[in-house]
């Protein structure tokens, strides 16, 4: 008996939920009956990856999606299906500008160097009315709502039925709050290794939405949904170990200003990497159009946007693209809402290889408030001003191309800048008022 059937067998699952995530982050799937998941589990449920977004035409072969049993989730709130993540395969050979198969490859790397990079998430989110044109709870005003105990306690049952789910799949939450900005929640669960916490990352906006949509609400992950308050970050705590996961091979005295921190010459490299691949990293951190009105934000109302826009680093600092809050770890504070579950942390390990490999310096550290201060640093470099520049700076970069896959960048760049054309023939009303009297 196939591990999958033996799972639907112990646990009264009826359907399984073949799911893979495609270049731009989207969700797809199949809804396998349970009496014929032994033989998706060996060949693959069929898709045609051009009805997707992927680099593909209708002439391709079917790709199939080959479910991973070991990393397969009973829903909580529909406990006779299953939801199961897929890795893409066509004509027996991985799809190499899948997401799922991007991220397993350089884990694979990371692995040979003898390696294990354990990462967590904070997605944030907000709840709308079903409509997605304003915020749910019309009581939700608060110039500073951050941590508002009124307002988390009105969204209770939406909140608390995703905690307990959680609680329930063994991810270990540990706090869950009201975010900056009016309507924006953020829940947090144990770090784990990279490929695990892309996985839960993936469900967990697939759950949040599900759970909002029960309860008559609408979850979006959208960058900016709301013009004048804080974006939605997915800010990124990386630290990496040896392969048995006990020793934090980030952790140690680097000397000079990495060491002052707590961080290994290694993780200084890492860091370096990060640093140095910035400008390109944020074509797949931030993917969207809409995510560089977050990372480019005027102050929003409750007084900062919480977002980078320079390539700065420091110590427990939140103005940064980095911040260093303690010894052996660190948070990339770039990553919003949008970005892919399975590229961000295959960013992440392949700037950061990139950065051991070349022995990268970070540069030097800043403790200055970068809202208040960052006009004083003239050196450090600006982030992309849209999505445009951030493709360019990303097609730019052959190294960090190359880390993830030529095959994948190639179809990256290709679809990215199908959808940045997309967008600029689109005409829209700030033009007529703005234009027509001209």
């Amino acid at each position: 008996m196939s591990k999958l059937a033996k799972f639907a067998e112990d646990k009264g699952v009826k359907y399984f939920m073949v799911s893979y995530t495609d270049l731009f982050g989207g969700q797809r799937a199949k809804l396998v009956p349970a009496a014929a998941i032994a033989d998706m589990e060996e060949d693959g449920a069929g898709f045609a990856g051009f009805a997707t977004w992927f680099d593909m035409t209708p002439a391709h072969p079917d790709m199939l999606a080959v479910p991973d049993p070991d990393a397969v989730i009973q829903l909580p709130w529909k406990p006779d299906v299953a939801w199961v993540p897929a890795d893409c395969v066509m004509e027996g050979s991985p799809v190499e500008q899948a997401p799922r198969n991007v991220l397993k490859k350089l884990v694979a790397e990371a692995a040979e160097a003898g390696l294990r990079v354990k990462t967590g998430i904070e997605a944030e989110f907000f709840l709308l009315t079903p409509e997605g044109d304003k915020i749910s709870d019309p009581f939700d005003t608060a110039e500073k709502p951050c941590y508002d105990q009124q307002a988390v306690m009105r969204r209770y049952d939406v909140i608390a039925e995703i905690c307990d789910y959680m609680l329930d799949l063994g991810w270990g939450p540990y706090q869950n709050d009201h975010e900056d900005a009016n309507g924006q929640f953020e829940m947090n669960w144990e770090f784990d290794d990279a490929l695990v916490t892309a996985d839960r990352h993936s469900f967990f906006k697939f759950m949040v939405k599900s759970v909002a949509e029960k309860h008559g609400l609408r979850a979006t992950f959208m960058p900016k949904p709301v013009e004048g308050l804080t974006g939605n970050g997915c800010h990124a705590h990386i630290s990496v170990w040896d392969l048995d996961g006990k020793t934090n091979a980030f952790a140690g005295d680097a000397g000079g200003q990495i060491g002052e921190v707590g961080l290994s010459p290694q993780g200084g490299y890492f860091l370096g990497g990060i640093m140095k691949h910035a400008e390109a990293l944020a074509a797949i951190t931030n993917p969207t159009v809409n995510s560089y009105k977050r990372i480019n934000a005027p102050r929003t109302m409750s007084g900062a946007t919480w977002a980078p826009n320079t390539v700065t680093w420091t110590g427990n600092n939140r103005t940064h693209m980095v911040r260093v809050p303690g010894p052996g770890r660190f948070e990339l504070r770039l990553p919003d809402g949008a970005v892919n579950p399975y590229l961000l942390q295959a960013v992440i390990i392949a700037a950061g290889l990139s950065g051991i490999g070349s022995k990268a310096d970070p540069g030097p550290r800043y403790d200055i408030d970068m809202y208040a201060e960052g006009h004083t640093i003239k050196d450090a470099p600006k982030l992309p001003l849209n999505m445009l520049d951030a493709i360019r700076a990303y097609d730019a970069d052959a190294e960090l191309k190359a880390k993830l896959g030529d095959s994948f960048s190639a179809s990256f760049v290709k679809m990215k800048h199908q959808e940045w054309n997309a967008f600029v023939s689109h005409f829209s009303k700030w033009e007529k008022d703005n234009t027509l009297d001209i």
